[in-house]
This record gives C-alpha cells, sequence and structure tokens, in this order.
C-alpha cells in the first residue's frame, strides 16, 4: 500500500507546483511540476516488482515526460506531450486487461461524452485535429478500461474519471472558450488521477493475490 508519509509528500509537492503557477512563468517550473510525477514512480518501483507492474510504470514514466513537454516548450511541445500521454495510456490499458462485462451503461456514458466534448472543440484544432482526436480516442479508452477490466476497483474508476475530466479542461480552455483558473482545476484533477490508477492498481494486485 502507500504509507500516510508518501501520500502526504506526493500531497505537499502537488499543492506546491498548484500554487506557484500564480507565479508563472519563473525558471525550472517543469522541475516543480515533475516532483510529485516522480515520488509516484518512486512508490511505484518500490511495490510493483512483476512484468505487469512494470509496465504501469513505464506509464507513469511517459506521463512525466508529457509533463515536461507541456511545461517547457507548451505551443511547440504540444504534440509531443499528446504522444507522450498516448503511450501512457496505451501502458496503463494492456495492465488494466482483461476485462469483464460490467458497467457497459457506464462505458457508453464515456462515448457520448467523448463526442460531445470533441464536437465543442473541433472547429479550433486545425492541424492538431487528427493528434487530438487520437489522444482523446485512447483517454477515453482507458477511461472506459477502468469500468470494464477485471482489476476494476473505486480507485481506478475515479482515476480514469478524473484524467477525463482533467484534459477536458485542457481541450476547452485551449481550444474553445478560455476558463478562468484553468490550470489550477487541470493540476487538481491530473495529479488526483495519477495517484488514483497507482493506488488502485496497487489495490488491484493485492486483491489478486488474496484470491
Amino acid at each position: 500500500m502507500i504509507t500516510k508519509n508518501k501520500t502526504w509528500l506526493f500531497l505537499f509537492t502537488s499543492v506546491f507546483f498548484i500554487l506557484s503557477l500564480f507565479f508563472k512563468p519563473y525558471p525550472l517550473s517543469w522541475l516543480m511540476k515533475l516532483l510529485p510525477m516522480a515520488i509516484l514512480v518512486f512508490i511505484a518501483i518500490s511495490q510493483l516488482k512483476d512484468k505487469t507492474g512494470k509496465i504501469f510504470i513505464v506509464g507513469l514514466v511517459f506521463s512525466g515526460f508529457g509533463d515536461f513537454f507541456l511545461d517547457y516548450e507548451p505551443i511547440n511541445g504540444f504534440v509531443l506531450g499528446l504522444g507522450s500521454f498516448f503511450i501512457a495510456h496505451v501502458c496503463y490499458l494492456i495492465v488494466l486487461k482483461p476485462i469483464e462485462k460490467k458497467k457497459l451503461g457506464l462505458v457508453g456514458l464515456y462515448g457520448v461524452y467523448g463526442i460531445a466534448i470533441f464536437s465543442l472543440i473541433a472547429g479550433g484544432l486545425d492541424e492538431l485535429f487528427i493528434p487530438v482526436l487520437a489522444y482523446m480516442s485512447i483517454l477515453l479508452i482507458m477511461a472506459m478500461m477502468t469500468l470494464v477490466s477485471k482489476r476494476s476497483n473505486n480507485w481506478l474508476v475515479l482515476g480514469g474519471l478524473s484524467f477525463v475530466f482533467s484534459d477536458s479542461l485542457i481541450g476547452i480552455d485551449k481550444f474553445y472558450y478560455p476558463i478562468p483558473y484553468a490550470p489550477i482545476m487541470i493540476m487538481l484533477s491530473y495529479y488526483f488521477a495519477q495517484y488514483a490508477l497507482l493506488r488502485g492498481f496497487i489495490v488491484s494486485g493485492k486483491t489478486e493475490e488474496a484470491a
């Protein structure tokens, strides 16, 4: 399990970076952004020893690459950031196999939601139409998998939901209409999503061992 001390350390570094958003731009902001993810990677390495766990760790690492590109070079690095997170979600998809036929109605809601959000932002995408469509598709599939995976638990479901919420805010704020304090809400939901996915994956592993 994730100890209270590690949770507090993750929480402290996350809140510290989120508060620092009020003072951006500042030197090495990308490093401050990566600290919470580095803590999650450290936790994952210490607890996830099998092949599936290592794939999850690769997903966290690529998420870190995505964070770096989006902060270090927000405009020119956007596609690289999307690509990094795309690979991260592929890793999460792999570790969430196999699936069970449950919560299919909620899966359909994700599909409807995805179509609605993409329709909203599509007009502002221009040359990013294909990259964003590809990324949104893999993101929604990952979130759906948290519902239908044999590993599914509340933490995983919350992680998938928070990731979709965070990236929806990015899409709307960047390509449709600016949202007041969007970066604050984006990072709050993003950090929670990554923490919840890791915690849910660890819990699912413990459950399988006990079965």
